[in-house]
């Protein structure tokens, strides 16, 4: 393969920066290696050509191939249980608002009261929610989807006969 600058790179050697999709963000820049577990690696959907059928064929064999599941599994891990305790949080702040006006009028601080600080609060997990989101994408799935990709787009490339130059 080659890079926009015409230099040769060896598949698997660093990031692809010819890549129009690539993201500095996303290869784990401003991340401590010591802060971050290691993730176990993601096996390549990467497989010898696939039969004469169509670049339909090259998306449902990744789909199916196990780096695909993996970079699946690693969103709905996170996705489906932060978006759970995020909603439990929002129906907990709206119930309690209607059903117990009298805790919420509470003054906390002068004009301040619990209706204003967990509202506020509603405002601050969102923020937070949206930060553990970004991060955990970054560190756990970016990395595997883009490798994901260039391997789509190298079987779908064979399977339309091209030779990718």
């Amino acid at each position: 393969m080659q890079s926009s600058d015409d230099r040769l790179q060896a598949p698997g050697d660093g990031p692809r920066y010819d890549d129009p999709w690539y993201d500095a963000l996303a290869s784990g820049w401003g991340e401590s290696a010591a802060a971050v577990a290691p993730e176990t690696a993601v096996p390549s959907a990467r497989r010898e050509p696939a039969a004469p059928g169509g670049t339909a064929d090259v998306y449902l064999e990744v789909q199916r191939s196990a780096a695909f599941q993996e970079v699946r599994s690693r969103y709905r891990r996170f996705a489906l249980p932060a978006a759970a305790a995020f909603f439990t949080w929002y129906l907990a702040y709206v119930i309690t608002a209607t059903t117990a006006p009298d805790l919420m009028a509470r003054p906390v601080a002068g004009a301040v009261n619990v209706a204003m600080v967990t509202g506020l609060g509603q405002f601050l997990t969102t923020f937070l929610l949206t930060w553990a989101y970004a991060r955990h994408a970054r560190l756990r799935r970016d990395r595997a989807a883009l490798d994901l990709r260039w391997d789509t787009q190298e079987l779908a490339r064979g399977a339309r006969g091209g030779d990718g130059s």
